[in-house]
Protein backbone atom coordinates (compact mmCIF):
# COMPACT_ATOMS: atom_id res chain seq x y z
CA UNK A 1 0.00 0.00 0.00
CA UNK A 2 1.23 3.34 -0.90
CA UNK A 3 0.99 6.67 1.47
CA UNK A 4 2.34 9.87 1.77
CA UNK A 5 4.18 11.59 4.03
CA UNK A 6 3.99 15.34 5.17
CA UNK A 7 6.95 16.25 3.02
CA UNK A 8 5.38 19.01 0.57
CA UNK A 9 6.41 21.49 -1.02
CA UNK A 10 4.45 24.37 -1.64
CA UNK A 11 6.24 26.27 -4.15
CA UNK A 12 6.05 22.64 -6.38
CA UNK A 13 2.10 22.56 -5.50
CA UNK A 14 1.43 25.81 -6.64
CA UNK A 15 2.86 24.88 -9.59
CA UNK A 16 0.56 21.64 -9.86
CA UNK A 17 -2.45 23.88 -9.01
CA UNK A 18 -1.32 26.80 -11.69
CA UNK A 19 -1.27 23.94 -14.63
CA UNK A 20 -3.94 22.90 -13.70
CA UNK A 21 -6.40 26.09 -13.24
CA UNK A 22 -4.42 26.87 -17.15
CA UNK A 23 -5.68 23.42 -18.46
CA UNK A 24 -9.15 24.56 -16.80
CA UNK A 25 -9.50 27.75 -18.76
CA UNK A 26 -8.22 26.35 -21.85
CA UNK A 27 -11.01 23.26 -21.92
CA UNK A 28 -13.60 26.05 -20.97
CA UNK A 29 -13.01 27.99 -23.64
CA UNK A 30 -15.02 25.34 -25.98
CA UNK A 31 -16.95 23.56 -23.16
CA UNK A 32 -17.58 26.35 -20.50
CA UNK A 33 -20.41 28.65 -19.82
CA UNK A 34 -19.73 30.34 -22.69
CA UNK A 35 -22.68 32.86 -24.76
CA UNK A 36 -25.17 30.59 -27.21
CA UNK A 37 -23.95 31.97 -30.42
CA UNK A 38 -20.85 30.35 -29.26
CA UNK A 39 -20.87 27.18 -27.85
CA UNK A 40 -20.00 24.09 -30.01
CA UNK A 41 -22.15 20.65 -29.99
CA UNK A 42 -21.35 18.91 -26.62
CA UNK A 43 -20.23 15.94 -29.11
CA UNK A 44 -18.38 17.80 -31.13
CA UNK A 45 -14.82 17.59 -31.62
CA UNK A 46 -14.44 20.97 -29.99
CA UNK A 47 -16.45 20.21 -27.28
CA UNK A 48 -15.02 16.59 -26.18
CA UNK A 49 -11.64 17.72 -26.30
CA UNK A 50 -12.66 20.70 -23.76
CA UNK A 51 -14.61 18.90 -21.62
CA UNK A 52 -11.64 16.50 -21.36
CA UNK A 53 -9.34 18.77 -20.87
CA UNK A 54 -11.06 21.25 -18.52
CA UNK A 55 -11.52 18.34 -16.26
CA UNK A 56 -8.23 17.36 -16.37
CA UNK A 57 -7.24 20.90 -15.04
CA UNK A 58 -9.94 20.43 -12.28
CA UNK A 59 -8.52 17.39 -10.85
CA UNK A 60 -5.09 18.78 -11.10
CA UNK A 61 -6.24 21.77 -9.18
CA UNK A 62 -8.11 19.84 -6.57
CA UNK A 63 -4.88 17.64 -6.10
CA UNK A 64 -2.87 20.59 -5.18
CA UNK A 65 -4.94 22.49 -3.10
CA UNK A 66 -5.29 18.70 -0.60
CA UNK A 67 -1.57 18.66 -1.12
CA UNK A 68 -0.90 21.71 0.26
CA UNK A 69 -3.24 21.03 2.78
CA UNK A 70 -0.63 18.71 4.11
CA UNK A 71 2.28 21.52 3.86
CA UNK A 72 -0.41 23.60 6.21
CA UNK A 73 -0.80 20.69 8.37
CA UNK A 74 2.67 20.80 9.22
CA UNK A 75 4.97 21.66 11.85
CA UNK A 76 6.56 24.31 9.51
CA UNK A 77 2.96 25.93 7.31
CA UNK A 78 3.44 28.41 4.71
CA UNK A 79 3.07 31.59 5.57
CA UNK A 80 -0.34 33.18 5.42
CA UNK A 81 1.48 35.36 2.67
CA UNK A 82 2.91 32.13 0.45
CA UNK A 83 -0.87 31.15 0.51
CA UNK A 84 -2.29 34.53 -0.55
CA UNK A 85 0.51 34.24 -3.22
CA UNK A 86 -0.84 30.65 -4.09
CA UNK A 87 -4.63 31.98 -4.12
CA UNK A 88 -3.34 34.53 -7.25
CA UNK A 89 -1.81 32.56 -8.88
CA UNK A 90 -4.65 29.78 -9.27
CA UNK A 91 -7.12 32.49 -9.31
CA UNK A 92 -5.11 34.35 -12.14
CA UNK A 93 -6.21 32.16 -15.32
CA UNK A 94 -9.65 31.86 -14.29
CA UNK A 95 -10.21 35.46 -13.90
CA UNK A 96 -9.69 35.88 -17.79
CA UNK A 97 -11.49 32.92 -18.92
CA UNK A 98 -14.99 32.31 -19.68
CA UNK A 99 -17.57 31.60 -17.09
CA UNK A 100 -16.98 27.86 -15.69
CA UNK A 101 -20.20 25.60 -14.23
CA UNK A 102 -23.11 28.27 -14.57
CA UNK A 103 -24.98 30.14 -16.35
CA UNK A 104 -25.63 32.51 -13.54
CA UNK A 105 -23.56 35.63 -14.49
CA UNK A 106 -25.96 35.93 -17.56
CA UNK A 107 -28.72 36.38 -15.11
CA UNK A 108 -26.61 38.81 -12.97
CA UNK A 109 -26.48 41.12 -16.30
CA UNK A 110 -30.18 40.65 -17.79
CA UNK A 111 -31.61 41.97 -13.88
CA UNK A 112 -29.14 44.72 -13.92
CA UNK A 113 -29.96 46.08 -17.18
CA UNK A 114 -33.61 45.63 -16.30
CA UNK A 115 -32.46 47.46 -13.33
CA UNK A 116 -31.17 50.49 -15.92
CA UNK A 117 -34.22 49.82 -18.07
CA UNK A 118 -36.42 50.87 -15.35
CA UNK A 119 -38.08 47.33 -15.50
CA UNK A 120 -39.52 45.64 -12.10
CA UNK A 121 -37.11 42.74 -11.39
CA UNK A 122 -39.14 41.63 -8.19
CA UNK A 123 -41.85 41.02 -10.64
CA UNK A 124 -40.61 39.93 -13.97
CA UNK A 125 -37.78 37.70 -15.50
CA UNK A 126 -35.34 38.27 -17.77
CA UNK A 127 -37.73 37.35 -20.84
CA UNK A 128 -39.29 40.50 -20.19
CA UNK A 129 -35.79 42.43 -21.25
CA UNK A 130 -35.45 40.64 -24.34
CA UNK A 131 -32.84 40.88 -26.90
CA UNK A 132 -29.31 38.82 -27.02
CA UNK A 133 -28.68 39.33 -23.18
CA UNK A 134 -31.51 38.03 -21.95
CA UNK A 135 -31.31 35.01 -24.37
CA UNK A 136 -28.08 33.82 -22.86
CA UNK A 137 -29.90 33.31 -19.67
CA UNK A 138 -30.70 29.64 -18.74
CA UNK A 139 -34.17 28.49 -19.79
CA UNK A 140 -35.31 27.77 -15.94
CA UNK A 141 -34.64 31.41 -14.67
CA UNK A 142 -35.74 33.13 -17.67
CA UNK A 143 -39.23 33.86 -16.14
CA UNK A 144 -38.06 34.28 -12.54
CA UNK A 145 -38.26 37.17 -10.85
CA UNK A 146 -34.81 38.63 -9.26
CA UNK A 147 -34.28 36.76 -5.16
CA UNK A 148 -31.24 39.25 -4.86
CA UNK A 149 -31.26 42.32 -2.45
CA UNK A 150 -30.73 45.73 -4.15
CA UNK A 151 -27.17 46.29 -3.13
CA UNK A 152 -26.52 43.71 -5.51
CA UNK A 153 -28.87 44.86 -7.97
CA UNK A 154 -27.21 48.14 -7.75
CA UNK A 155 -23.75 46.55 -8.98
CA UNK A 156 -24.78 44.62 -11.42
CA UNK A 157 -26.48 47.40 -13.24
CA UNK A 158 -23.17 48.90 -13.08
CA UNK A 159 -21.21 46.17 -13.51
CA UNK A 160 -20.82 46.59 -17.56
CA UNK A 161 -19.21 49.54 -16.96
CA UNK A 162 -16.34 48.80 -15.20
CA UNK A 163 -14.24 47.05 -18.07
CA UNK A 164 -13.79 49.20 -21.34
CA UNK A 165 -14.69 46.39 -24.47
CA UNK A 166 -11.48 46.74 -25.83
CA UNK A 167 -9.71 45.81 -22.65
CA UNK A 168 -11.82 42.24 -22.31
CA UNK A 169 -9.65 39.07 -22.85
CA UNK A 170 -10.75 37.57 -26.35
CA UNK A 171 -13.52 35.51 -25.64
CA UNK A 172 -14.79 36.59 -22.43
CA UNK A 173 -17.60 39.97 -23.11
CA UNK A 174 -16.67 42.80 -20.92
CA UNK A 175 -20.17 42.95 -19.04
CA UNK A 176 -19.19 39.33 -17.71
CA UNK A 177 -15.74 40.28 -17.14
CA UNK A 178 -16.74 43.29 -15.00
CA UNK A 179 -18.85 40.72 -12.96
CA UNK A 180 -16.42 38.68 -12.11
CA UNK A 181 -14.24 41.43 -11.03
CA UNK A 182 -17.11 42.42 -8.34
CA UNK A 183 -16.81 38.90 -7.51
CA UNK A 184 -13.27 39.09 -7.10
CA UNK A 185 -13.54 41.82 -4.85
CA UNK A 186 -16.00 39.41 -3.00
CA UNK A 187 -13.08 37.32 -2.50
CA UNK A 188 -10.54 39.64 -1.78
CA UNK A 189 -12.45 40.59 0.92
CA UNK A 190 -12.57 37.20 2.51
CA UNK A 191 -9.22 36.67 2.07
CA UNK A 192 -8.58 39.96 4.22
CA UNK A 193 -10.50 39.56 6.79
CA UNK A 194 -10.61 35.47 7.14
CA UNK A 195 -7.31 35.98 8.85
CA UNK A 196 -8.49 38.23 11.25
CA UNK A 197 -11.80 36.36 12.13
CA UNK A 198 -8.91 33.22 13.05
CA UNK A 199 -6.95 35.42 15.58
CA UNK A 200 -10.22 35.93 17.47
CA UNK A 201 -11.37 32.66 16.93
CA UNK A 202 -8.18 30.83 18.03
CA UNK A 203 -7.34 29.30 14.61
CA UNK A 204 -4.06 29.76 13.04
CA UNK A 205 -3.77 31.77 9.43
CA UNK A 206 -2.72 29.33 7.25
CA UNK A 207 -5.53 27.05 7.98
CA UNK A 208 -8.13 29.19 7.71
CA UNK A 209 -6.77 30.25 4.42
CA UNK A 210 -6.26 27.16 2.97
CA UNK A 211 -9.94 26.48 3.57
CA UNK A 212 -11.50 29.32 3.70
CA UNK A 213 -9.69 31.03 0.34
CA UNK A 214 -7.46 28.66 -1.43
CA UNK A 215 -10.38 26.04 -1.11
CA UNK A 216 -11.41 24.70 -4.76
CA UNK A 217 -15.45 26.09 -4.48
CA UNK A 218 -13.88 29.29 -4.01
CA UNK A 219 -11.89 29.10 -7.31
CA UNK A 220 -14.33 27.49 -9.38
CA UNK A 221 -17.66 29.01 -8.49
CA UNK A 222 -16.71 32.67 -6.70
CA UNK A 223 -14.21 33.58 -9.71
CA UNK A 224 -14.48 31.46 -12.30
CA UNK A 225 -18.28 31.60 -11.95
CA UNK A 226 -18.37 34.80 -10.47
CA UNK A 227 -21.23 34.41 -8.22
CA UNK A 228 -22.48 36.98 -6.06
CA UNK A 229 -21.62 34.89 -2.78
CA UNK A 230 -18.37 36.38 -3.12
CA UNK A 231 -19.21 39.68 -2.40
CA UNK A 232 -21.71 37.78 0.53
CA UNK A 233 -19.26 36.80 2.52
CA UNK A 234 -16.78 39.45 1.83
CA UNK A 235 -19.55 41.77 3.37
CA UNK A 236 -20.06 38.92 5.75
CA UNK A 237 -16.89 38.64 6.86
CA UNK A 238 -16.19 42.20 7.49
CA UNK A 239 -18.89 42.69 9.72
CA UNK A 240 -18.01 39.58 12.22
CA UNK A 241 -14.60 41.19 12.43
CA UNK A 242 -15.65 44.61 13.52
CA UNK A 243 -18.07 42.55 15.75
CA UNK A 244 -15.42 40.72 17.56
CA UNK A 245 -13.55 44.06 17.14
CA UNK A 246 -15.78 46.19 19.68
CA UNK A 247 -17.44 47.63 16.87
CA UNK A 248 -21.13 46.16 16.97
CA UNK A 249 -23.06 49.72 15.04
CA UNK A 250 -20.31 49.14 12.36
CA UNK A 251 -21.07 45.08 12.42
CA UNK A 252 -24.41 45.74 12.21
CA UNK A 253 -24.50 48.13 9.04
CA UNK A 254 -22.06 45.92 7.16
CA UNK A 255 -23.88 42.51 7.98
CA UNK A 256 -26.98 44.40 6.77
CA UNK A 257 -25.41 45.28 3.60
CA UNK A 258 -24.10 41.66 2.86
CA UNK A 259 -28.00 40.31 3.17
CA UNK A 260 -28.75 42.70 0.84
CA UNK A 261 -26.62 41.18 -1.72
CA UNK A 262 -28.21 37.50 -0.59
CA UNK A 263 -30.34 36.60 2.29
CA UNK A 264 -28.90 33.82 3.88
CA UNK A 265 -26.44 36.72 5.50
CA UNK A 266 -29.19 37.95 7.74
CA UNK A 267 -28.39 35.07 10.14
CA UNK A 268 -24.96 36.96 11.18
CA UNK A 269 -27.33 39.61 12.63
CA UNK A 270 -27.95 36.84 15.17
CA UNK A 271 -23.90 36.84 15.86
CA UNK A 272 -24.21 41.01 15.76
CA UNK A 273 -26.41 40.93 18.21
CA UNK A 274 -24.69 37.87 20.48
CA UNK A 275 -21.42 39.86 20.68
CA UNK A 276 -23.07 43.41 20.73
CA UNK A 277 -24.62 42.32 24.44
CA UNK A 278 -21.16 42.09 25.80
CA UNK A 279 -21.32 45.82 25.50
CA UNK A 280 -24.80 46.88 26.53
CA UNK A 281 -25.17 47.41 30.63
CA UNK A 282 -27.95 46.76 32.37
CA UNK A 283 -30.58 43.82 32.82
CA UNK A 284 -31.73 42.06 29.77
CA UNK A 285 -28.59 42.79 28.02
CA UNK A 286 -29.58 40.39 25.23
CA UNK A 287 -32.75 41.93 24.23
CA UNK A 288 -31.69 45.30 24.46
CA UNK A 289 -28.92 44.02 21.88
CA UNK A 290 -31.01 42.45 19.48
CA UNK A 291 -32.91 45.64 19.20
CA UNK A 292 -30.08 47.76 18.44
CA UNK A 293 -29.19 44.95 15.88
CA UNK A 294 -32.74 45.05 14.21
CA UNK A 295 -33.27 48.90 14.67
CA UNK A 296 -29.83 49.39 12.69
CA UNK A 297 -30.74 46.62 10.17
CA UNK A 298 -34.32 48.22 9.30
CA UNK A 299 -32.23 51.73 9.25
CA UNK A 300 -29.42 50.47 6.68
CA UNK A 301 -32.23 48.54 4.52
CA UNK A 302 -34.20 51.49 4.39
CA UNK A 303 -31.96 54.12 3.48
CA UNK A 304 -30.40 51.63 0.49
CA UNK A 305 -33.34 50.94 -0.66
CA UNK A 306 -34.67 54.51 -1.06
CA UNK A 307 -30.86 55.38 -2.77
CA UNK A 308 -31.04 52.46 -5.08
CA UNK A 309 -34.71 53.02 -5.92
CA UNK A 310 -35.41 48.83 -6.70
CA UNK A 311 -38.35 49.00 -3.66
CA UNK A 312 -38.67 46.14 -1.15
CA UNK A 313 -40.08 43.59 -3.86
CA UNK A 314 -37.22 41.43 -2.65
CA UNK A 315 -38.77 40.05 0.16
CA UNK A 316 -41.95 38.15 -2.09
CA UNK A 317 -38.87 36.68 -3.72
CA UNK A 318 -37.03 35.14 -0.88
CA UNK A 319 -39.28 32.07 -1.76
CA UNK A 320 -37.66 31.60 -5.30
CA UNK A 321 -35.28 28.60 -4.34
CA UNK A 322 -38.47 27.18 -3.32
CA UNK A 323 -39.61 26.54 -6.90
CA UNK A 324 -40.29 23.25 -8.43
CA UNK A 325 -37.63 22.94 -10.93
CA UNK A 326 -34.94 23.22 -8.11
CA UNK A 327 -33.23 20.42 -6.54
CA UNK A 328 -32.28 19.69 -3.00
CA UNK A 329 -32.29 17.04 0.00
CA UNK A 330 -35.72 17.49 0.72
CA UNK A 331 -36.85 17.65 -3.02
CA UNK A 332 -35.07 14.93 -3.77
CA UNK A 333 -36.66 12.94 -1.20
CA UNK A 334 -40.29 14.54 -1.77
CA UNK A 335 -39.85 13.22 -5.55
CA UNK A 336 -38.95 9.64 -4.35
CA UNK A 337 -41.80 9.81 -1.73
CA UNK A 338 -44.22 11.06 -4.52
CA UNK A 339 -43.42 8.25 -7.09
CA UNK A 340 -43.81 5.58 -4.35
CA UNK A 341 -47.65 6.96 -3.38
CA UNK A 342 -48.50 6.95 -7.20
CA UNK A 343 -46.96 4.06 -7.40
CA UNK A 344 -49.52 2.59 -4.89
CA UNK A 345 -52.36 4.39 -6.00
CA UNK A 346 -52.92 6.71 -3.43
CA UNK A 347 -52.84 10.19 -5.17
CA UNK A 348 -51.36 11.88 -2.93
CA UNK A 349 -47.63 11.99 -4.77
CA UNK A 350 -48.17 15.62 -5.74
CA UNK A 351 -48.30 16.58 -1.86
CA UNK A 352 -45.02 15.13 -1.28
CA UNK A 353 -41.99 16.87 -2.46
CA UNK A 354 -44.37 20.09 -0.97
CA UNK A 355 -44.16 18.15 2.32
CA UNK A 356 -40.54 17.44 2.42
CA UNK A 357 -39.94 20.72 1.56
CA UNK A 358 -41.33 22.28 4.63
CA UNK A 359 -40.07 19.61 6.78
CA UNK A 360 -37.05 20.77 5.46
CA UNK A 361 -37.60 24.19 6.56
CA UNK A 362 -38.56 23.22 10.02
CA UNK A 363 -35.65 21.29 10.62
CA UNK A 364 -33.33 24.37 9.40
CA UNK A 365 -35.12 26.40 12.11
CA UNK A 366 -34.25 23.81 15.00
CA UNK A 367 -31.08 23.22 13.83
CA UNK A 368 -30.41 27.37 14.46
CA UNK A 369 -32.27 27.39 17.50
CA UNK A 370 -30.47 24.57 18.88
CA UNK A 371 -27.17 25.67 17.85
CA UNK A 372 -28.19 29.47 19.08
CA UNK A 373 -28.80 27.64 22.65
CA UNK A 374 -24.98 26.32 22.40
CA UNK A 375 -23.47 29.77 21.42
CA UNK A 376 -21.64 30.04 24.66
CA UNK A 377 -19.88 26.93 24.22
CA UNK A 378 -19.16 26.84 20.41
CA UNK A 379 -18.92 30.83 19.83
CA UNK A 380 -20.79 32.79 17.80
CA UNK A 381 -18.80 32.41 15.09
CA UNK A 382 -18.54 28.77 14.86
CA UNK A 383 -22.40 28.78 15.99
CA UNK A 384 -23.23 30.92 12.66
CA UNK A 385 -20.78 28.83 10.86
CA UNK A 386 -22.78 25.57 11.62
CA UNK A 387 -26.37 27.76 11.23
CA UNK A 388 -25.13 28.52 7.74
CA UNK A 389 -24.37 24.81 7.46
CA UNK A 390 -27.58 23.44 8.12
CA UNK A 391 -29.17 26.34 5.51
CA UNK A 392 -27.55 24.57 2.82
CA UNK A 393 -27.72 20.67 3.47
CA UNK A 394 -31.60 20.89 4.40
CA UNK A 395 -33.28 24.23 2.26
CA UNK A 396 -34.87 24.13 -0.93
CA UNK A 397 -32.03 24.56 -3.17
CA UNK A 398 -28.63 22.83 -3.42
CA UNK A 399 -25.54 24.27 -5.60
CA UNK A 400 -22.28 23.35 -5.00
CA UNK A 401 -21.02 27.09 -3.54
CA UNK A 402 -23.99 27.15 -1.46
CA UNK A 403 -21.63 25.29 0.93
CA UNK A 404 -19.22 28.01 1.31
CA UNK A 405 -21.64 30.24 3.11
CA UNK A 406 -20.94 27.54 5.98
CA UNK A 407 -17.12 26.52 4.86
CA UNK A 408 -16.38 30.21 4.81
CA UNK A 409 -16.77 30.55 8.69
CA UNK A 410 -15.67 26.65 9.85
CA UNK A 411 -12.46 27.81 8.26
CA UNK A 412 -12.36 31.14 10.46
CA UNK A 413 -13.59 29.17 13.56
CA UNK A 414 -14.01 25.35 13.78
CA UNK A 415 -11.74 23.29 16.15
CA UNK A 416 -8.92 21.08 14.77
CA UNK A 417 -10.71 17.84 14.48
CA UNK A 418 -13.63 16.06 12.63
CA UNK A 419 -15.31 18.96 11.21
CA UNK A 420 -12.30 20.75 9.10
CA UNK A 421 -11.41 17.07 7.78
CA UNK A 422 -15.07 16.65 7.02
CA UNK A 423 -15.43 20.14 5.22
CA UNK A 424 -12.27 19.70 3.48
CA UNK A 425 -13.53 16.49 2.11
CA UNK A 426 -16.54 17.66 1.11
CA UNK A 427 -15.48 20.72 -0.80
CA UNK A 428 -13.24 18.13 -2.66
CA UNK A 429 -16.03 16.43 -3.85
CA UNK A 430 -18.29 19.37 -4.54
CA UNK A 431 -15.81 20.78 -6.92
CA UNK A 432 -16.48 17.70 -9.39
CA UNK A 433 -19.90 17.86 -8.79
CA UNK A 434 -20.73 20.15 -11.91
CA UNK A 435 -19.35 19.98 -15.58
CA UNK A 436 -17.51 22.88 -16.97
CA UNK A 437 -21.02 24.72 -18.95
CA UNK A 438 -23.31 24.08 -15.68
CA UNK A 439 -25.51 22.03 -17.82
CA UNK A 440 -26.71 18.27 -16.62
CA UNK A 441 -24.32 15.73 -17.95
CA UNK A 442 -25.16 13.18 -20.40
CA UNK A 443 -23.16 9.78 -20.67
CA UNK A 444 -20.31 11.10 -23.46
CA UNK A 445 -20.08 14.22 -21.27
CA UNK A 446 -19.51 11.87 -18.57
CA UNK A 447 -17.29 9.37 -19.83
CA UNK A 448 -15.45 12.68 -21.21
CA UNK A 449 -14.97 13.84 -17.77
CA UNK A 450 -14.14 10.78 -16.10
CA UNK A 451 -11.18 9.94 -18.93
CA UNK A 452 -9.93 14.07 -18.09
CA UNK A 453 -9.76 12.75 -14.28
CA UNK A 454 -8.32 9.32 -14.99
CA UNK A 455 -5.32 11.50 -17.60
CA UNK A 456 -4.39 14.03 -14.54
CA UNK A 457 -4.40 10.74 -12.23
CA UNK A 458 -1.80 9.21 -14.08
CA UNK A 459 0.05 12.51 -14.78
CA UNK A 460 -0.11 12.93 -11.18
CA UNK A 461 1.61 8.86 -10.42
CA UNK A 462 3.79 9.90 -13.40
CA UNK A 463 5.20 12.86 -11.97
CA UNK A 464 5.34 10.79 -7.97
CA UNK A 465 7.37 8.12 -10.35
CA UNK A 466 9.82 10.44 -12.06
CA UNK A 467 10.53 13.47 -10.16
CA UNK A 468 13.00 14.42 -7.98
CA UNK A 469 11.79 12.80 -4.39
CA UNK A 470 13.29 15.77 -2.43
CA UNK A 471 10.75 18.68 -4.35
CA UNK A 472 7.36 16.64 -3.72
CA UNK A 473 5.80 14.39 -1.21
CA UNK A 474 8.32 11.94 -0.21
CA UNK A 475 6.61 7.98 -0.88
CA UNK A 476 7.33 4.76 1.17
CA UNK A 477 6.03 1.23 0.98
CA UNK A 478 4.19 -0.01 3.89
CA UNK A 479 2.75 -3.44 4.05
CA UNK A 480 -0.83 -3.89 3.41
Amino acid sequence: MLALNADVNPDRCRIVGLVGAVALTAGGLTAGALPVRDTPLPTSGRGALGLLCAYFGLVLLIAAWWWLGRAVRSPRPPAPRELLTTLAVWAAPLLLGPPLFSRDVYSYLAQGAMVDARLDVYTHGPALLGGPLAAEVAPVWQHTPAPYGPVFLAVAARAADLVPAGLAPTGVPADVLGMRLVALLGVVLMALFLPLLADRCGVPRPAALWLGALNPLVLLHLVAGAHNDALMLGLLGAGLVAALGGMPLRAAVLVTLAALVKAPAALGLLAVAALWSGHVSGRARGLRAAALTCAVALATTGLVTAVTGTGYGWLATLSTPVSPGNWSLTSGLGRLSGALLDAAGTGLGDLAVPVWRWCGLAATAVAVAVLWLRRARLGPVYALALSLLAVFVLGPAFRPWYALWGLFLIAAAAPDGRVRRWAAAGSAVLALALLPSGSPPDGMQLTLAVGGGALALLALWWMFEMSDPATLPSRTRTAS
